[in-house]
């Protein structure tokens, strides 16, 4: 089968397109068919191997580990290992596996959920780690209705789940900050209000918010917490900082620390996709409560070309890699697919 490998940590440089194995599936997993893959920055810190804490974690400390890019997926039920009840051969599914970017991939079967009719491979592909991303730093907001809600980040993967998340849970006010040439995206999302950070700033604390979701952002703490009501919260979801051994994690340290001592809480999310979130997640996108937002579609070997436009900050929601012939996405330079 043909997909994107890499031996050493690096740029988009590193990264080929070989023919290798086909994987065999587990007991408890499933040979997927891979019809479209998502990307998102993580497949960035995998492949550059930073911040170096991630190497200790288990993804190799001086080479990678997992030979084959990408998490996302979505496809066809190929073959099941002995132990899988929930799926059988034929079966459209999307979540998340190890090696996404390559013709089959194999995938543990509580990493699955059947992929709504409503969409296409390549918005499926998207779905699974931002949108869980999104759902569990609400949860973790204990968002309430009514409340008051400030996305920062709106633009990106995560933020345009956020959004509509946030409304969809009951918020009574969400507003959506992000740069300039994605307001109009994020206002057709359904944020009560959209802010352009380039212009004014969203956490001068004029107008202060019960939950503020902080999405791979740079700003302080002290800016982020003046943005809060005496008792609010603060939710950071990853961050991209130059620390070369922890990144952006330490403000999710700091903020953890420093919440004890203070009436607000400060939280950070580190999210993973779960069979229940799935579940929830397609049924608020078969009811048209949760709609994808796909910027645009690369084939498999422009994988590196994906990555460089990932980095340069200017993807409007998410980027999907068509990988098999059933999908129905945007070529690249196309026009966005759902008005994203």
């Amino acid at each position: 089968m043909k997909a994107i490998v890499q031996d050493v940590y690096g740029p988009p440089e590193v990264l080929r397109l070989e023919e290798i194995d086909q994987p065999v599936p587990g007991r408890a997993e499933v040979l997927l068919r891979v019809h479209a893959a998502g990307l998102d920055q993580g497949v960035w810190h995998l492949m550059t191997g930073t911040p170096y804490a991630l190497r200790a974690a288990g993804f190799g400390l001086r080479a990678p580990g997992q030979r084959i890019r990408g998490m996302d997926v979505a496809g066809r039920v190929e073959a099941v290992g002995a132990d899988v009840t929930r799926f059988r051969p034929g079966d459209e599914v999307y979540g998340t596996c190890a090696g996404s970017f390559a013709e089959y991939a194999c995938a543990k079967e509580d990493q699955l959920a059947p992929r709504p009719a409503r969409l296409t491979p390549e918005q499926a592909a998207v779905v699974a780690i931002s949108a869980c991303t999104a759902l569990q730093a609400l949860r973790a907001g204990r968002l309430e209705p009514g409340q008051r809600v400030l996305v920062l980040g709106a633009g990106g993967g995560v933020g345009t789940y956020a959004v509509q998340l946030a409304k969809a849970l009951g918020a009574g006010h969400v507003t959506g900050a992000c740069s300039t040439p994605k307001t109009d995206l994020v206002r057709s999302l359904g944020a009560d209000e959209v802010v352009d950070y380039l212009r004014e700033d969203p956490t001068d604390g004029v107008h202060p918010y019960d939950l503020v979701i902080d999405i791979g952002g740079n700003r302080t703490l002290r800016r982020l917490r003046r943005s809060l009501t005496p008792r609010g919260t603060l939710i950071i979801v990853g961050g991209e900082t130059d620390g070369r051994w922890i990144g952006g994690h330490d403000r999710q340290l700091r903020a953890l620390l420093l919440s004890p001592f203070t009436r607000r809480r400060l939280r950070g999310v580190t999210a993973a996709p779960r069979p229940d979130d799935l579940r929830t997640l397609g049924e608020l996108i078969e009811s048209g409560a949760l709609t994808p937002v796909l910027d645009r579609t690369y084939p498999l070997a422009e994988v590196p070309d994906a990555i460089r436009r990932l980095r340069e900050g200017r993807v409007r929601g998410k980027i999907a890699i068509r990988v098999g012939g059933a999908g129905h996405g945007t070529r690249p330079g196309a026009e966005p697919a759902d008005g994203g």
